[in-house]
């Protein structure tokens, strides 16, 4: 993966309508273009886990791959915000939180995403000024 130096990869529930909207968000807030996109249904996170040794269905949330470690859950969120134009990079501070609390709130959100934001029949499809940090 060392094309990929320089680059963090954020792997998303392709489906989820938050987390859609989330990758939306991220992409707006992140001014350097740090981040690439790929929906954890999509052969290029398949290809990149494997890389890691583990399935996509290992995951049922917001994976961050930086500086060739996974990061996921509350972690993952975290990392990804440090890196956002604005005031969302201070939410980074939270990391002081222990891990298993972060990850408790995070896991009631995750397990009622559908109930709660709704889903897609199909994965976001990104327009053409977009494509490019979208691995397929």
């Amino acid at each position: 993966m060392k094309f990929l130096e320089n680059k963090s990869i954020v792997l998303f529930d392709g489906v989820c309508n938050l987390c859609n909207n989330v990758v939306q968000f991220i992409i707006e807030h992140d001014k350097n273009k740090h981040f690439l996109f790929a929906s954890l249904q999509s052969d290029a996170a398949q290809d990149i886990l494997l890389h890691f040794n583990k399935k996509n269905s290992d995951f049922d949330s917001v994976v961050l791959i930086e500086n060739e470690k996974i990061f996921e859950k509350s972690s993952a969120t975290l990392k990804i915000a440090k890196r956002l134009s604005g005031i969302w990079k201070y939410s980074y501070a939270l990391i002081i939180i222990p891990k298993f609390i972060r990850d408790f709130f995070y896991t009631i959100i995750s397990q009622n995403r559908y109930k709660w934001f709704g889903k897609k029949e199909d994965c976001m499809m990104p327009t053409a000024a977009l494509k490019a940090r979208f691995l397929d």
